[in-house]
């Protein structure tokens, strides 16, 4: 299973991933490249670290979605790499239909919390606000409707009395970093 996988900022995730790759977890999925869409960002320095290529695509014209010549690129260099899964990965701008029609059923989203309950940005500080006492993150298929395409799994993180919005924060992501990898190998033997 040929995997793509898109971020924006350091790549906790994608690091995760590619981790369990390295470390035979990833079942029969492999890495075949990273994109990010700020020529900064720290995804792009996992490459080098994980023997997979990684790039910077440019995304204009727009700076929080995905449309227009950026989509046509990013369509462009993704389809060049035949992905089974391409991975939303901390990938923070808003796909549009013709990317989503491009590659339909084969994108996945990690969000961190247990949807559909706090969708869209600052999941975590929007359950911390909230006062629940058990979040998490969910790992969905993409569709137009934001964090609102099929779930595939979710794993649940409880929010005990001493946490704080960053410890808080660490225990979600920890959680994303099992469950994304996990996701993945099972989706790469069809047992999802």
């Amino acid at each position: 299973m040929r995997i793509v996988i898109l971020g924006s900022g350091r790549g906790s995730n994608a690091k995760a991933i590619l981790q369990a790759q390295r470390e035979g977890r990833l079942g029969r999925g492999e890495v075949v490249h990273v994109f990010a869409d700020k020529p900064d960002a720290g995804i792009l320095l996992l490459g080098a670290e994980f023997g997979v290529p990684a790039a910077y695509l440019d995304p204009a014209p727009f700076k929080t979605k995905l449309e227009g010549e950026g989509e046509a690129r990013y369509i462009k260099a993704i389809q060049d790499c035949a992905p089974d899964v391409v991975v939303l990965a901390g990938f923070m701008r808003v796909i549009k239909p013709g990317f989503l029609d491009a590659f339909a059923g084969k994108i996945i989203n990690l969000h961190p919390s247990l949807l559909p309950s706090f969708p869209g940005l600052d999941g975590i500080g929007q359950a911390w606000r909230r006062g629940v006492k058990i979040t998490g993150c969910t790992v969905h298929y993409v569709t137009a409707e934001v964090d609102g395409g099929p779930i595939i799994d979710q794993t649940a993180v409880r929010i005990e009395a001493g946490d704080t919005l960053e410890t808080l924060t660490e225990k979600v992501h920890a959680a994303e970093h099992a469950l994304l990898p996990a996701v993945l190998a099972r989706l790469s033997e069809a047992t999802v």
